[in-house]
């Protein structure tokens, strides 16, 4: 009977550190998330799961072109962790016209891309320790173009990678 016991609570202690690791691992290192939408299409596909880095890329420097995890601004009417391109950085200045993005005069090339925007937005400066974020799928993308800058304070993420469907597992860049 001793031994049985020995055997549970042994069971026990393992299974608690094996969650505490787990959640210990997903609040602060590596998340998943699973792509509810199309606006990152053609880069992300519906239902495909990321990873992504929450810790490491804070001792880094976020750069155009990184899809990052983060949450809404207030008064976006968003309520769950976003997934978008950094279209543009602090202290730029960022127009969309003539189907293409502009950022300090300069047309910006993005092969990424599912079709070109078909809207016309600013010219308007990022602030200091702000991001404008846009999707891939750019017209039918909720984004910065919709309910403005994302502060650098709710960045929650950089993808890391794809790691389902396993035909398209990988890099995203």
């Amino acid at each position: 009977m001793k031994k049985y016991v020995r055997t549970i609570f042994e069971w026990g202690i393992l299974i608690v550190i094996a969650w505490v690791l787990s959640f210990g691992i997903r609040t602060y290192i590596l998340d998943t998330r699973i792509v509810p939408t199309g606006s990152m299409l053609p880069t992300i596909q519906l239902q495909d799961r990321l990873i992504f880095d929450k810790l490491f890329f804070r001792y880094d420097t976020l750069e155009r072109g990184n899809i990052i995890m983060f949450t809404a601004s207030e008064g976006s009417g968003e309520h769950d962790d976003l997934v978008k391109r950094i279209i543009g950085m602090p202290g730029e200045t960022l127009e969309v016209r003539e189907s293409k993005v502009w950022i300090d005069g300069q047309a910006l090339a993005e092969p990424y891309l599912k079709d070109a925007p078909d809207y016309e937005y600013g010219p308007i400066e990022i602030p200091e320790d702000s991001y404008l974020v846009f999707g891939d799928n750019r017209n039918n993308s909720k984004d910065s173009h919709v309910w403005g800058f994302v502060p650098k304070e709710n960045v929650e993420g950089r993808v890391l990678l794809r790691y389902w469907p396993l035909e398209q597992w990988g890099s995203l860049d």
